[in-house]
């Protein structure tokens, strides 16, 4: 009879050992439950309510109608020369896949707890699915904005002046998903032992908002106190992505290097972190 220490086993599941390694390869394998988890990610959203996926659309209106009229209307800021529902609209559009992707991202260990505890699977698979579900919601809200900004286009009299770095769009959606998968999972590791990160998050993500070019243009900041703004990874491409379709705002080449490092940056912090929390994550929570 084969002792304990003399059984073969067929798999045999251990944390990861590296601090930067990850296996890439078996999240690859369980490529089908990112699907799973996607769909019923994107369909459990709005699937008791009256109006369902209309809610994509009403959303980003809402917002848009409120921030033209206390910030556009009423405070008077300037949208330096791009009509103001196209402007607020471009920067919601932005904005929200990034915050829906760091939010949601931040939650995902405690949330899904008592499914890891009961079945392996390789547990960044749950980020992962929320970056890819919020392509979803993006797209569409992206659909709105292309909408309004062909109608603005189309206009006789329009000083909208797309360009080439149209080209560079799919750059600036993988900024923004991976600073919001980075910074989530950065906060979804940490707060698995001290809880208290999620209610500073969720303070900290609007004020984060207001150090964004969302309801003002980076033009009409100070010169001294630009810079400041510009420590934002997130204002680079929040300018690039206007400036793309609208020819007005701020591009620069250095700015998207810079949000592209800083990502790389938390990125690795944030697998560093990852692994060393994998290791007692179920004792922990």
């Amino acid at each position: 009879m084969m002792t304990p220490t003399e059984e073969q086993w067929d798999l045999e599941i251990q944390p990861t050992s590296g601090l930067l390694e990850l296996n890439w390869r078996e999240l690859w394998q369980y490529r089908d439950l990112i699907v799973l988890f996607v769909r019923r990610d994107v369909v459990a959203t709005y699937k008791q309510t009256i109006l369902g996926p209309l809610w994509f659309f009403i959303q980003p209106i809402l917002t848009t109608v409120t921030y033209v009229i206390i910030f556009g209307n009423i405070a008077g800021i300037s949208t330096g020369g791009i009509p103001k529902i196209l402007f607020y609209l471009a920067g919601i559009t932005l904005w929200n896949y990034f915050q829906e992707c760091l939010m949601k991202t931040s939650d995902t260990f405690i949330l899904n707890q008592s499914l890891f505890g009961k079945v392996y699977f390789p547990r960044l698979a749950a980020p992962v699915s929320i970056v890819v579900s919020n392509l979803f919601k993006f797209f569409i809200q992206l659909c709105l904005f292309l909408a309004v900004w062909m109608y603005f286009l189309w206009q006789p009299d329009t000083a909208i002046q797309p360009n080439r770095t149209l080209l560079l769009f799919p750059l600036y959606v993988l900024l923004m998903s991976g600073l919001g998968f980075s910074f989530g999972v950065l906060i979804s590791s940490l707060t698995t032992k001290y809880r208290d990160l999620r209610f500073l998050v969720q303070f900290g993500v609007q004020l984060l908002m207001y150090a964004t070019p969302v309801v003002y243009p980076l033009a009409i900041a100070p010169e001294k106190y630009r810079w400041i703004l510009m420590l934002n990874p997130i204002t680079s491409v929040m300018e690039a992505f206007r400036y793309s379709f609208t020819g007005q705002g701020y591009f620069s080449w250095q700015g998207l290097g810079y949000s592209a490092v800083f990502m790389v940056v938390v990125l690795l912090v944030s697998i560093v972190i990852f692994n060393r929390v994998e290791k007692t994550f179920m004792d922990t929570v």
